[in-house]
């Protein structure tokens, strides 16, 4: 029974993982079993230790042995991949823009822009406002219509 389990972890020890992932990444070290009582409001630290204990069987706690602080989480409980918000940052803002603009400007340079280039277009402004950035998207709008003239005119 030596061997390490791969259980899921109880609620619990959810509960003690995710504590311990946000102090070692807030703090850049593990914390002391009383600073884990303290935050999980736990009686006592021989509570913390059986849990931690336990963790440690199920391979998802890694402690080095005879050392302060030495708590690791072996296996992360979120996905790495996940993604969180689609807020997008100012130098990520501008970017975004100047790409559409640039996409507006070949579509407006062709003497006879197809069909499916203003089609791209209009997806392109609604990834504006779906990313927040209504006034961009809004600022894009009178150029498609110009377009879609254009091409009915032709």
């Amino acid at each position: 029974m030596n061997e390490k389990q791969t259980v899921l972890p109880t609620k619990k020890q959810k509960e003690l993982l995710s504590y311990i992932e946000a102090f070692v990444s807030e703090h850049g070290y593990s914390p002391s079993y009383r600073e884990i009582m303290k935050g999980l409001n736990y009686n006592s630290v021989a509570t913390v230790a059986l849990h931690v204990n336990n963790l440690i069987k199920r391979g998802l706690l890694q402690k080095r042995d005879r050392s302060a602080r030495s708590l690791a989480v072996t296996q992360s409980l979120e996905p790495q991949t996940k993604i969180i918000t689609n807020q997008v940052k100012p130098g990520e803002e501008r970017w975004m823009i100047e790409k559409v603009d640039y996409f507006f400007n070949i579509a407006e340079k062709s003497a006879s822009p197809e069909v499916a280039e203003i089609d791209q277009l209009y997806v392109l402004v609604g990834a504006l406002k779906v990313l927040g950035l209504d006034g961009a998207a809004q600022s894009f709008i009178p150029r498609l219509a110009d377009l879609r003239k254009h091409i009915q005119n032709t």
